[in-house]
């Protein structure tokens, strides 16, 4: 069956929805939890997982290249899952991270702002004037981090295959429909192509996630594809050294086969105050 991304808007009871679409299809939900139990294998603590989760760096410092780096890692822990199969990736992306893959089902929640508050401050037991508060910058961070990371409005229906209105459709039937999609036997027959292709996700976000852990390479300017074992770079950094070292460190990374660089070399004097 497909692989299920869910986007959502908070206060729009996604997650309660996406509960029962998981346990009717017996897939396993990777949320937020459940990045952070997963987390310490691939060297993160829950507490690095709840400081950078959807929210984007802005590149002007050594530090938003950690944060950049967590963020890659996530990704890596996410496509792990997705290779095991039967998953619901639940926010962060996914449904971009995975976009070229014919075997996702890609599902987005919304309601009418002020729905959202009353259900949100109900649920929450709070004043529904921090609920507004509390939502409007989830909305704007959400949308912020599609927007900066995918290029990408959060809220173009085109990015979904389907899109529910919560406030218009019982929690039953949407789970129906979302089950009922997933057994399309047109995502089933996407499998096998999907397969090699998830392969070659994995090894360019590995390479973009060790780049920028890198403390010898300052730039980060690089844009990266695999396909095969083949690894296709661009993009531009400062000196030829630097270039070596990334060389040095794509070339280290398992299931490299041949690198194929357009790399360019742009000295720059450092601005001065």
């Amino acid at each position: 069956m497909a692989i299920i991304t869910v986007s959502r808007e908070m206060g729009t009871g996604a997650y309660q929805i996406t509960r029962e679409v998981a346990k009717k299809l017996k897939y396993t939900l990777i949320d937020g939890p459940k990045i952070a139990e997963l987390a310490p294998l691939y060297g993160l603590t829950p507490e690095m997982v709840e400081r950078v989760d959807e929210k984007p760096p802005v590149f002007l410092s050594a530090e938003d290249r950690v944060h950049a780096a967590c963020l890659g890692t996530i990704d890596l822990i996410m496509l792990d899952c997705v290779k095991k199969g039967n998953a619901i990736l639940y926010g962060r992306g996914a449904q971009d991270l995975l976009k070229e893959m014919r075997n996702v089902l890609r599902i987005r929640f919304t309601a009418p702002f002020d729905e959202r508050v009353e259900n949100f401050a109900e649920r929450e037991w709070m004043d529904p004037d921090l609920a507004r508060e509390l939502i409007r910058k989830s909305d704007h961070q959400r949308g912020g981090f599609i927007q900066f990371y995918f290029d990408r409005d959060w809220t173009d229906s085109l990015g979904y295959d389907l899109v529910f209105n919560t406030s218009r459709l019982s929690v039953g039937a949407i789970v129906d429909s979302i089950v009922a999609a997933a057994r399309d036997p047109r995502l089933k027959e996407a499998e096998a192509e999907a397969n090699s292709f998830l392969d070659d996700v994995i090894l360019a976000k590995r390479i973009e996630t060790e780049l920028l852990k890198a403390d010898n390479i300052e730039t980060s300017h690089f844009r990266i594809s695999a396909r095969g074992g083949e690894v296709f770079l661009a993009g531009h950094v400062h000196s030829e050294l630097e270039k070596e070292k990334a060389m040095t460190i794509i070339a280290g990374i398992e299931g490299v086969v041949e690198i194929e660089d357009t790399v360019q070399v742009i000295s720059y004097k450092p601005y001065k105050k």
